[in-house]
């Protein structure tokens, strides 16, 4: 790395993994952060709470690695929190209750990149310029984008004077341009956990006044995290009491579906671990026609068990992106499941996600009036864009011989910090 002084920060804030970047000079380095296992440029997204009298107001927290690390010596006494990007434009959110302390987005947001700063041991300092990737269309029914920005705004002020928002995937495109010397029109598919976004970007030859020129942008609010909710929803859910009622007064009713959906959804399921909630789940058992169905969804939640749930679908989605079946294994809580699990099985339950992010492909195309006969090059990102199913949506309609990848969980924060060294840098932000 350049002992030369940075001028631009480049940062990839993603639901699921965070990474950032500084470039010097026309060349763009990651940030290694400190990790229990090593250095690491892929920093998770991801807050651990825990009671503790010695710091000021009684709640210590930690994130990325040592979040996991802190939850995994004592599960039960944490409060875990994961995927909390996904609320960023949700006006339905309004607050995290974590022992009594309220946290609003920016709060989260804060504490996350002040503990992530810390671990980068001074790196993201006195740089004037940050450049923050943020996505085509946010995650969330309804999406609130003017929310979302005043939440980002509040979350990322103290990283710098200066701050632009890049789309995403055109970060990702602009490390692109960096490996190739040809010019092209390329179509940048960016995966990440709560979001898929595309962008038709043409690149001009070394040495263009404008290197990179975005024709068209488009994204769904759908990625990893919903291929999570699938595989919950086939597998786990059932043993939970989803689908199955209970007596109110001389009616059967079914569960409501909500405590499911929150339960699903990894942004949610720690904060599920609350007095009303609880109390009420207990009150569905009390009068479900399968109690130790719900007994054990309380139990999970109880006891914390969501990221090792997290780590067991995760587990299960990278071994079906390798071999054409894999096991699924889960045991905490008072549930204990074990089931094989084909290719075909999980594709056939993503498929509806799978046509709305081709439906989103076709509107970039539109966005961008680019047919795809004009496309040189796409290249894929993001972590999801592993999974066989999603490769093969654009090896059909493009040929596999213009399929590129590379660099999944860092481009988009490597091409930002690139982005921030342009004189027209403001050409970018959206």
């Amino acid at each position: 790395m350049s002992h030369a002084r940075p001028t631009a920060l480049g940062l990839d804030f993603g639901t699921t993994n965070s990474v950032a970047a500084v470039a010097r000079g026309g060349a763009a380095d990651l940030v290694l952060l400190d990790a229990p296992d090593g250095p690491d440029a892929v920093f998770r997204s991801a807050l651990c709470f825990w009671q503790d009298d010695a710091v000021p107001g009684g709640v210590a927290s930690e994130a990325g690695p040592w979040a996991i690390a802190e939850y995994l010596e004592y599960p039960e006494g944490s409060r875990f929190l994961q995927s909390f990007k996904s609320v960023a434009a949700s006006s339905a959110f309004e607050q995290a209750t974590v022992f009594d302390r309220r946290y609003r987005f920016e709060d989260l947001g804060r504490l996350f990149l002040d503990k992530l700063a810390a671990w980068a041991g001074g790196a993201l300092g006195g740089i004037g310029r940050v450049i923050v990737g943020r996505p085509v269309e946010y995650a969330g029914h309804r999406p609130d984008e003017a929310l979302a920005r005043t939440r980002y705004d509040a979350m990322f002020a103290a990283l710098g004077a200066e701050i632009h928002y890049v789309y995403e995937p055109v970060g990702a495109a602009f490390s692109y341009a960096a490996r190739i010397e040809d010019p092209a029109t390329i179509l940048v598919a960016d995966f990440g956990g709560g979001t898929s976004d595309f962008s038709v970007v043409r690149i001009a030859a070394p040495g263009a006044e404008r290197r990179c020129e975005p024709l068209g942008h488009a994204g769904v609010g759908i990625a990893g995290d919903r291929f999570d909710y699938r595989i919950l929803d086939h597998l786990v859910l059932p043993l939970l009491g989803k689908g199955s009622s209970y007596r109110s007064f001389d009616k059967v009713l079914e569960i409501p579906r909500g405590y499911f959906t929150d339960f699903a959804d990894w942004s949610r399921l720690a904060l599920m671990r609350n007095r009303r909630t609880l109390a009420e789940l207990d009150k569905l058992r009390r009068s479900a026609l399968d109690p130790d169905a719900v007994g054990r969804m309380m139990a999970v939640i109880e006891e914390e068990q969501g990221f090792r749930l997290y780590d067991a679908v995760g587990r299960v989605k990278r071994d079906l992106s390798a071999a054409e079946s894999a096991s699924f294994r889960f045991a905490g809580g008072g549930l204990s499941i074990e089931a094989e699990v084909t290719r075909a099985q999980f594709e056939a339950w993503i498929a509806p996600d799978v046509a709305r992010i081709e439906a989103a492909v076709d509107a970039a195309l539109a966005a961008a009036a680019v047919p795809p006969t004009a496309i040189d090059r796409v290249f894929l990102t993001g972590g999801t864009s592993l999974t066989p199913r999603i490769r093969r949506l654009f090896t059909e309609r493009f040929g596999e011989e213009k399929i590129a990848s590379g660099g999944e969980l860092t481009s988009i924060a490597h091409g930002l910090a690139l982005i921030g060294e342009q004189e027209d840098v403001a050409a970018w932000a959206v």
